[in-house]
């Protein structure tokens, strides 16, 4: 990877495996909008950005060095070399194929409070609606950090509101989720950043303690909020997924199963 800047932008090229619409629109992240040039606008952490891919070049518009290297950088991770990864994965003959035709999709390394609440929201939910109401959750009780995007509230923020107010913006029955939810991190109840630094299964039992979080929604939360690359969620398109793989993963999958899924996940959706 190599990095350049301009006045205002920051360009990476030699990024290999990160195709923006794979990535940023495939269900693991709510909050970026595509533009009608292939672009995608978004917020992630308290920091908005444009992001544009030109061929092999990635370009960061009006995006500080600081904002780069202490954000984005790992947000992408751009160090990963996910090449390598992907070479490993093809060993195994279903995903060969599939990496081939579905080449760049990445993990991103969301916030941990953000995906715990955002994975509440989308139990039972189709992604058109979790966005909405999400971006709905942002505009009212979030910073605007520019004209039209906000960051993600505070758990201290809203565990001021009452499950009527979780209500008002479409949540339903998982209103009274988030709102135990945010008392019992605002509180320090639940310290998610000590589960973070948990063996794999113990941070899951964790997880499982939490009122309104069931299987899915902790593996979910552990592989896009909390780094761990081994958790595999099952969803209904990765159940049927499994038909294929009777005797469980094979041995190249193994420490990236999170990874190896999301391919498997985008290969079920569009072919079974």
């Amino acid at each position: 990877m190599k990095v350049s800047r301009t006045k205002n932008d920051i360009i990476v090229s030699g990024v290999k495996c990160l195709d923006l619409d794979l990535t940023l629109d495939c269900g693991q992240a709510f909050r970026w909008i595509r533009q009608n040039d292939g672009s995608y606008c978004g917020v992630a952490g308290r920091n908005f950005l444009h992001i544009i891919k030109k061929e092999n070049d990635l370009i960061f518009e009006n995006t500080s060095d600081d904002a780069f290297y202490g954000f984005w950088v790992h947000y992408f991770d751009l160090e990963k070399d996910y090449d390598k990864i992907c070479k490993e994965l093809k060993k195994d003959k279903l995903l060969s194929s599939t990496i081939d035709e579905y080449y760049g999709i990445r993990i991103l390394n969301q916030d941990s409070w953000e995906a715990l609440c955002s994975f509440v929201i989308s139990q039972q939910n189709n992604i058109k609606r979790i966005k909405l109401i999400i971006s709905r959750l942002c505009e009212k009780y979030g910073d605007e950090l520019c004209e039209g995007y906000y960051s993600f509230p505070s758990a201290q923020r809203l565990a001021q509101l009452t499950v009527e107010d979780f209500e008002a913006l479409g949540t339903g029955y998982r209103a009274k989720y988030l709102q135990r939810l945010a008392k019992a991190v605002a509180s320090d109840e639940i310290n998610l950043e000590k589960i973070k630094t948990l063996p794999l299964e113990q941070a899951k039992k964790e997880l499982l303690k939490i009122y309104g979080v069931g299987t899915k929604v902790a593996d979910c939360v552990l592989l896009f909020g909390m780094e761990f690359y081994s958790c595999c969620p099952l969803d209904v398109w990765m159940k049927r997924v499994m038909e294929y793989y009777p005797d469980g993963f094979p041995k190249c999958f193994e420490g990236i199963e999170g990874i190896a899924q999301q391919y498997l996940f985008h290969w079920a959706r569009n072919n079974l």
